[in-house]
């Protein structure tokens, strides 16, 4: 057997948001560049509206990537629609992809998006929580779903494949009611008091006290993992450095790993050493064209 008889490893490529590095995050230009760009699949954060519509955003609130303010949650869809999602990241958006009234999106409109990619294309939905709404977010999203033809046992609709993510374990337990473990990803990063406050602009007591809650939510994660409740680990890069051994042992559990966010050199080294098999990130062409080289 020579060398040739091996093929090279390499982990599927997430375009988180989209290609965001190059347009403003979950719009329409980011996702269309990811495909453009090749990615294997691409991520999203949903909120409820007012009115129960599924949207990508990754915010609570509008402040920071639109031209509105306030809770995602207080807005009806047509509110949200009069919004400028895009400007704020100050790239010219080609015709191609859209003007800016077109950037904004909701679940159903991305499903549109990825059935016109022409092959087979992943898309990570993240559920983001705290949610006014509480579990009323998983069940919507599985009600659009299924509206849009998603066959649950596989997890599929027509060429995409699709997996939900979250870091709250309350979440994850209602997805397991919907969807096989194989299909759902626990989210699990790693916290620290001075992190929290810095932040979040928290004084000593106040970010001592949320950095306790989220630190909960990581054990939680974590159990959810050595259980095997579910098939798929998702930590962020900083977490992948400073827990080695958690890595490892869940890599030889036969845990599927989707790491976030990996956009430099080294970190996609990193993980490719490791063998972790999904790499989400700002940068799909970048990723993808190191990991070409590497092969």
């Amino acid at each position: 057997m020579t060398s040739d008889d091996f093929t090279p490893f390499r982990p599927k490529v997430y375009a988180h948001r989209g290609a965001s590095a190059a347009f403003a995050e979950h719009t329409r230009a980011a996702y269309l560049k990811a495909i453009a760009d090749g990615a294997d699949g691409v991520e999203c954060d949903v909120h409820l509206t007012r009115d129960q519509h599924v949207v990508l955003l990754h915010d609570a609130n509008l402040d920071r990537t639109s031209t509105g303010t306030g809770p995602v949650s207080e807005h009806t869809l047509e509110e949200l629609r009069s919004l400028d999602f895009s400007s704020w990241k100050g790239a010219r958006i080609p015709d191609a992809y859209g003007g800016v009234a077109d950037q904004f999106l909701t679940l159903p409109e991305l499903l549109d998006i990825l059935r016109g990619a022409g092959r087979e294309i992943g898309l990570a939905i993240e559920l983001k929580h705290p949610s006014p709404y509480g579990l009323k977010l998983e069940e919507r999203v599985i009600a659009v779903l299924e509206q849009e033809g998603w066959s649950a046992e596989e997890s599929r609709l027509e060429n995409i494949q699709i997996s939900f993510m979250s870091f709250d374990s309350d979440s994850v337990q209602r997805l397991l009611q919907s969807v096989a473990g194989r299909h759902i990803c626990q989210l699990v990063d790693d916290f620290t008091v001075q992190e929290i406050r810095q932040e979040l602009g928290l004084g000593f007591l106040t970010g001592g006290a949320v950095a306790n809650v989220m630190k909960a939510a990581q054990e939680d994660a974590e159990r959810v993992l050595d259980e095997g409740q579910v098939g798929i680990a998702g930590p962020g890069i900083d977490y992948v450095r400073e827990h080695a051994r958690n890595v490892q042992r869940w890599l030889e559990a036969g845990r599927t790993f989707r790491v976030w966010t990996v956009d430099s050199e080294k970190d996609v080294a990193l993980c490719q050493g490791l063998g972790i098999q999904e790499i989400t990130t700002n940068k799909p062409a970048q990723v993808l064209a190191q990991l070409m080289v590497s092969n």
